[in-house]
């Protein structure tokens, strides 16, 4: 174990880790940032490692390729102070000051913890799927629907939520035509979002329709489904396929020691990044599951700084 105790260790260095990295670094915290390897099965950086271009974060009116943004913010966060270490946290201990913080190989203390280790996209694992994963299969709509190559294009979507219906109507606006593939013969969905996706002309919906494959060349070019009443097969034209079953906050670490909602997302104080530990805050899309957007996860990455540095000199 170090024997030093830190300021701060911020968990996670997607968006929210490195806003609030920059900031506390700029306050001269001297953070230490803890950005994985490989956690959640996804690279440093986060989600946005995974997404090829990005166009609606502010500054880039011309785009930006999400590595390219995350090894930017890296950049940012090392350049004002902030120490970075490619290690995975295993493991907390918050039941005490200073809190502890395990990695593979030692552990660390500090007085304050900002949680910034996002949400990890639910995936299908469908044949093909790694093969077009961001060559046509996204697992936001938000983020890259409004992309050139989806344009009065087919597109389908995966789930009978709320969040597939919010993301078939934002398709709509784009996509020639949008399927959604429904698994059962209801729909999860309020009746609200049901009606307006039934409403909507450009929207079809397929119940107890599974998509069991995908097909392409360079680019996906087409799902295969199968019609669980009749158990037939067929391959449906599609540029994009987006799913919309869910996301799994990335939290398994703290092994319950924070309280969290019904679906494992960290539960924060309203308007704060405080969480129900003093000296513990989180940021991003840990906490986040309405917007899950690159800027807002940046956002409460800047409250978890300023919220951090005044708890500490409080203290």
């Amino acid at each position: 174990m170090s024997d030093t105790i830190e300021q701060l260790i911020i968990i996670g260095s997607g968006p929210a880790g490195h806003t609030a990295a920059i900031y506390a670094a700029r306050a001269e915290l001297k953070p230490l940032l803890f950005e994985g390897f490989m956690a959640g099965g996804v690279a440093a950086g986060g989600q946005l490692t995974t997404t090829t271009e990005v166009e609606n974060f502010p500054g880039f009116p011309d785009g930006i390729g999400g590595p390219e943004l995350m090894m930017r913010m890296r950049e940012q966060s090392e350049r004002y102070g902030a120490r970075i270490k490619t290690e995975t946290v295993t493991s907390v201990d918050l039941s005490k000051q200073p809190f502890t913080v395990s990695t593979d190989s030692t552990s660390f203390t500090a007085r304050a913890l900002i949680i910034a280790t996002g949400a990890t996209a639910k995936r299908l694992g469908l044949p093909g799927e790694e093969t077009y994963w961001q060559k046509g299969i996204s697992a936001c709509a938000v983020c890259d629907g409004a992309l050139p190559v989806f344009r009065n294009k087919p597109l389908i979507v995966i789930g009978g939520g709320d969040t597939a219906c919010e993301e078939a109507l934002f398709l709509s606006r784009f996509g020639s035509g949008i399927t959604m593939l429904v698994r059962r013969d209801v729909m999860r969905a309020s009746q609200t979002m049901q009606q307006r996706v039934a409403s909507n002309p450009k929207i079809e919906i397929l119940r107890e329709t599974e998509a069991v494959g995908v097909i392409g060349e360079q680019f996906l070019t087409g799902v295969e489904v199968i019609d669980k009443t009749t158990r037939t097969r067929r391959v449906l034209p599609a540029s994009g396929l987006f799913y919309a079953v869910g996301h799994a906050p990335n939290t398994a670490f703290l092994e319950g020691q924070l309280e969290t909602d019904d679906d494992g997302y960290l539960i924060t104080e309203p308007g704060s990044t405080t969480t129900t530990t003093p000296g513990v805050f989180a940021a991003g899309d840990v906490r986040d599951k309405v917007y899950r957007q690159a800027v807002t996860a940046a956002g409460t990455g800047c409250m978890a700084a300023l919220e951090a540095e005044r708890y500490l000199s409080a203290r």
